[in-house]
């Protein structure tokens, strides 16, 4: 869907989309846009997920979870922190397709093939590396955003409010927390989400 809006904005375009030369920052921009319709469907989900992370023995499954946050305080309880997961998915999702992209391209360059002719190892390793970028980008916002989420209600007014604390009671240093282990499992995790995504393209390629 980015990249038909990227396409149709484009007075170029003469509508064949097999066809379409999408440059590098093109794709950002798709990247970024795919990243809206997301988080509609990641807010909640992040939500719940990070309270029962944070407060194991306050919840007894995910469903337990879901009713208490939705008491609480309703919907708006359940999409808490949606703008914060929207500061980390846009950029993150930009750096994410477009580096997958680039390094796919430069591996394009090096093997002498079609984009679709790419070696399942030469796709992992681009997705690989598009994961770890994707994460050395979303790490700070990520922070933010499971701070604003997990905190009891009343305790910051807003994102800005978490980031004004989190400078004053821990210092710059605290926006990279869990760098390392989310680049540990950046990699391989986002290895098999690209290399999944190009064998589905093939398969389902008949219905475009």
């Amino acid at each position: 869907m980015g990249k038909r809006i990227v396409q149709s904005s484009d007075e170029s375009y003469q509508g064949d989309a097999g066809a379409y030369p999408f440059t590098i920052k093109q794709l950002c921009i798709a990247g970024g846009i795919s990243a809206i319709p997301a988080t509609m469907i990641m807010a909640p989900s992040e939500r719940l997920k990070c309270l029962l992370q944070i407060y194991p023995d306050k919840y007894t499954s995910l469903l337990d979870c879901a009713k208490k946050v939705y008491a609480e305080g309703g919907v708006q309880s359940v999409f808490r922190g949606t703008s914060a997961t929207l500061l980390r998915d846009i950029p993150g999702s930009i750096a994410w397709f477009g580096t997958y992209e680039l390094v796919k391209k430069g591996l394009i360059q090096v093997q002498g093939k079609e984009s679709g002719d790419l070696s399942p190892l030469a796709i992992l390793c681009a997705g690989g590396v598009a994961g770890m970028a994707c994460w050395s980008i979303s790490i700070p916002a990520d922070v933010l955003k499971s701070r604003y989420q997990t905190a009891p209600a009343g305790t910051y007014s807003g994102i800005l409010d978490v980031y004004r604390h989190l400078m004053k009671e821990e210092g710059p240093k605290a926006l990279f927390k869990g760098m390392r282990p989310a680049m540990v499992r950046a990699f391989p995790a986002n290895a098999a989400c690209f290399f999944g995504m190009e064998v589905s393209k093939k398969a389902f390629a008949f219905m475009d």
